[in-house]
């Protein structure tokens, strides 16, 4: 593996990484109003969860660079005050797949939360239990397959993330270029086929093996569900 190669990948997993755990205790407590609680306003925050699934990636981005770019107040403001520059930086780039990979942290975790037994809750607070732990003691816990899933897939979403990345943060090597940045540089600067193809493959490697492990998540799960039943 070449230099170039190692530096996309090593990024792409930081990156991938850092995004997916910013989103983790926001996705897990989206998902557990999404699944547990009813209001007004339920289905325009499900569909604002769920908008990046169909916005193009690149608008994403555009409305990144307006909001958070260093000519804009939030850019400003969190340079100023805590020294995060979002524009051209891995940073911008985390928040870019955080926002892209959102709603495939949320959906498996909303999933495994409504599925489960409403009785035992019920029981727990008949014997005194408070919310917040019953949440923690029995919610969450329950949930931990779909968190695990969650995760996954939002890390592999975000190593593969082009749109939003390149829109807001450029395509910077050893600060922005992740995989797809660094694939798409080779596809139009490159006459190595055999170094756009071996690239392509790490990529697809990568999103592969992390897709594997939350497959085999669920079926573990949906395996110990049966037998249980």
């Amino acid at each position: 593996m070449t230099d170039f190669e190692l530096n996309a990948l090593l990024l792409s997993i930081k990156i991938g990484l850092a995004s997916t755990m910013f989103i983790l205790i926001p996705g897990i407590f989206i998902a557990w109003i999404l699944a547990k609680k009813n209001f007004f306003g339920k289905t325009i925050i499900d569909a604002l969860v769920h908008l990046p699934l169909v916005i193009p990636p690149i608008g994403i981005g555009y409305i990144l660079l307006v909001s958070f770019g260093n000519e804009s107040l939030l850019g400003n403001f969190f340079y100023r005050n805590f020294g995060l520059n979002f524009s051209f930086s891995w940073i911008g780039a985390a928040l870019a797949c955080s926002i892209m990979s959102f709603p495939l942290l949320v959906r498996p975790i909303r999933v495994l939360i409504e599925a489960q037994d409403n009785q035992l809750e019920f029981a727990a607070k008949t014997l005194g239990s408070s919310n917040i732990k019953i949440f923690f003691t029995i919610t969450l816990p329950l949930a931990y397959p779909g968190i695990l899933a969650g995760f996954v897939l939002s890390f592999a979403r975000s190593i593969g993330e082009f749109g939003a990345t390149i829109a807001f943060v450029g395509n910077i090597p050893g600060e922005t270029q992740t995989l797809p940045l660094a694939l798409w540089l080779l596809i139009e600067t490159s006459d190595n086929n055999t170094e756009i193809i071996r690239l392509g493959i790490i990529s697809i490697s990568l999103a592969l093996s992390a897709l594997l492990i939350a497959t085999s998540i669920e079926k573990t799960f949906l395996k110990r569900l049966r037998n249980n039943n």
